[in-house]
């Protein structure tokens, strides 16, 4: 009776764990040829416990699209098979174009189609999103993969126009991901809560400081994701502080002047 219970107990452990996804989503400062092997090694050696990456701030010239392979080969070298798809150079002409990147798990994890950039407000967002749909459990799930313009540009004036997405594709499962540069609380936001989307997180600063103050290193409220509260249930999310395993603020944003966020979830 024992060991029918340890057994039971086991297969329902394994289909929990196998039933939850856990999201990633990290700025990765100019995600190129500038990134060292041990700095790539550091980046996969974070990544590795999650199913998905979301990647902002590739570099869309030469060495950009080199350094998400180079990554997710290392990946490769860790004991389970990774998979990656890296966007065009998104269409800015007025600000700093770039390039985005998925890596995901393919244990758990299926891409579905092709990933796209977002062409319909092209001319209003400078660097448009970056789609992805997903297969998780027989479910899907489409990723928005978004670095807005910085603060004092006013990232606002392009975030007023994701209300109008979840209507472009009503039949797929949005989750909007990424440096918005702006905080949750923006009334900007509040078209997509009204919606039904949630943050998971609030008032949580997610950007270095170039130093730390009486242990205080983070400096703004800018990265976050935001889910459809009656498809997906929340079941964790949280940040990863990377910068303490580094004996300075300056080491650390070698890697990134962001720290990622994540986001752990299953169907409803």
């Amino acid at each position: 009776m024992k060991y029918i219970l340890s057994f039971l107990l086991l297969f329902f452990t394994t289909l929990t764990t196998f039933s939850q996804t856990k999201i990633l989503s990290w700025n990765l400062e100019n995600l190129g040829k500038s990134k060292s092997e041990p700095e790539l090694n550091f980046i996969a050696n974070t990544i590795l416990n999650f199913d998905i990456a979301v990647i902002q701030e590739v570099v869309a010239g030469y060495g950009g699209a080199q350094a998400v392979a180079k990554l997710a080969g290392i990946l490769n070298t860790k004991g389970t098979k990774w998979d990656y798809t890296i966007s065009n150079p998104t269409s800015s002409s007025s600000y700093k174009t770039e390039r985005y990147a998925f890596i995901w798990k393919t244990s758990k994890v299926k891409l579905k189609g092709n990933a796209w950039l977002e062409k319909k407000y092209n001319l209003e967002i400078d660097r448009e999103p970056y789609f992805a749909t997903f297969e998780i459990n027989k479910k899907t799930i489409t990723l928005v993969n978004f670095h807005a313009i910085t603060k004092n540009k006013q990232p606002e004036t392009e975030i007023k126009y994701f209300k109008f997405l979840p209507a472009e594709y009503p039949d797929l499962n949005l989750v909007f991901i990424g440096d918005f540069n702006c905080p949750q609380s923006h009334t900007v936001f509040n078209p997509l809560k009204k919606m039904g989307y949630a943050p998971i997180l609030q008032n949580q600063k997610t950007t270095l400081k170039q130093k730390c103050i009486d242990n205080n290193c983070l400096a703004s409220e800018f990265d976050n994701m935001f889910y459809k509260t009656s498809s997906l249930e929340y079941i964790h999310s949280g940040i990863v502080p990377f910068y303490k395993n580094f004996n300075s603020l300056k080491e650390a944003r070698k890697i990134s002047d962001h720290i990622p966020i994540w986001f752990e979830f299953s169907f409803k």
